[in-house]
């Protein structure tokens, strides 16, 4: 059933998005502006995206509309065109020069509409030897040195699925970029492109590794650092029943607080000492491996030790802490991640479910004043 107009809900109220389905990186982006309240029209391509899950299932999609259109035919890129030119920003993931190809370029956008934001959402970047090459999140954050970081020092790097690549390193600076750029444009009038690359994100997130690296007091390799694993006190351990406990007191009252509730407080007075790290990690090891994950939640519980039961992504959703501030809620019977961050004055939500592709035309076509839009009545 198609959807109607989207409630006055979000910071980003009034704000109108046209989106180029893709995968990955481009629709969470969206999904981010419309969570804030944009007004998001997704543009399906006929038959749905290569790697696609089921629409009905795909939350990235929630709180949108969507259109389909084929890019390829003769009216495709000319109904897109009447989008842009009512929109405020554009988001599109494809390789660079197709959408230039396709007759949706910046080019083309930005004469229809000259204030016009122009997102786009690469691995690579627009320009630079790689450019035209495929890839995915792996190989991006891998040249940006961030996966090396990532894992035991003893084993190859540990893939963090496409959170830090897709989604941290594109998603969400592709969301500040726009976001920038229509600060811009509404105070001055001019749109822009705004170029996206995964491994630039990637690379901006380690800025402070990269000065502590330059400072002498981060080793360019896994699992010797603060913050890597590398510390005894800062990492996760497994606990009698298999289940996994993160600790993380780099505070010297918080750490002492931990080491008297493991029962290891009077073996190592000076956490500092590396060279006894080796023997710290093992005695963390072994008391860690007496209980269980339930049955050492409730030693720390309620204490400024800073440790915390390793949860599954079933689990999260009833923890207390998480249940208390609704960060997952519940939509058309989808267990979900809610919107964030909040708002005071405008509050964000899930308004609607995933938006099934091609479902909205009519309302789109309405709201947007672009009757091309329209399906074509049968005979």
């Amino acid at each position: 059933m198609a959807k109607g107009p989207t409630p006055g809900h979000g910071p980003l109220t009034g704000v109108r998005v046209v989106e180029l389905a893709g995968i990955g990186p481009g629709p969470f982006a969206a999904m981010l502006l419309a969570d804030l309240g944009a007004d998001v029209v997704r543009v399906d391509r006929p038959g749905g995206a290569g790697l696609g899950i089921d629409p009905a299932h795909d939350l990235t999609n929630r709180n949108k509309r969507s259109v389909v259109l084929d890019l390829k035919s003769d009216e495709g890129p000319a109904r897109v065109l009447d989008l842009v030119e009512r929109a405020d920003i554009l988001v599109e993931g494809y390789r660079p020069g197709v959408a230039e190809r396709l007759g949706v370029g910046p080019d083309a956008c930005l004469a229809r509409n000259p204030e016009l934001v122009y997102g786009r959402m690469t691995g690579w970047g627009q320009d630079g030897p790689l450019a035209d090459r495929a890839g995915h999140d792996i190989a991006y954050i891998a040249l940006t040195g961030t996966l090396s970081m990532i894992g035991r020092p003893d084993e190859p790097p540990t893939v963090p699925a496409n959170l830090v690549g897709d989604y941290a390193g594109g998603s969400l600076y592709l969301v500040v970029g726009v976001l920038a750029a229509l600060q811009h444009a509404r105070a001055h009038g001019e749109g822009q492109v705004v170029d996206a690359a995964i491994v630039d994100g990637a690379a901006h997130l380690a800025t402070m590794i990269h000065g502590m690296l330059a400072a002498g007091s981060w080793q360019d390799r896994r699992g010797a650092n603060l913050l890597d694993g590398g510390c005894p006190f800062y990492g996760t351990y497994a606990t009698s029943d298999g289940g996994h406990i993160a600790v993380g007191p780099l505070e010297g009252q918080f750490y002492a607080e931990f080491a008297r509730l493991l029962g290891i407080a009077d073996a190592f007075p000076d956490r500092w000492d590396l060279a006894r790290w080796d023997e710290l990690r093992a005695a963390v090891t072994e008391r860690f491996l007496t209980r269980t994950r339930a049955e050492w939640t409730d030693v720390f519980a309620g204490t400024d030790a800073c440790v915390a039961p390793v949860l599954s992504l079933g689990e999260a959703p009833h923890h207390p802490h998480l249940a208390a501030r609704s960060t997952f809620v519940e939509h058309g019977g989808l267990t979900q991640p809610a919107p964030a961050p909040r708002f005071s004055a405008t509050p964000v939500s899930v308004r609607t479910g995933p938006a099934l592709p091609g479902a909205d035309a009519e309302a789109v076509a309405a709201d947007w004043d672009v009757p091309g839009l329209r399906p074509t009545p049968r005979d």
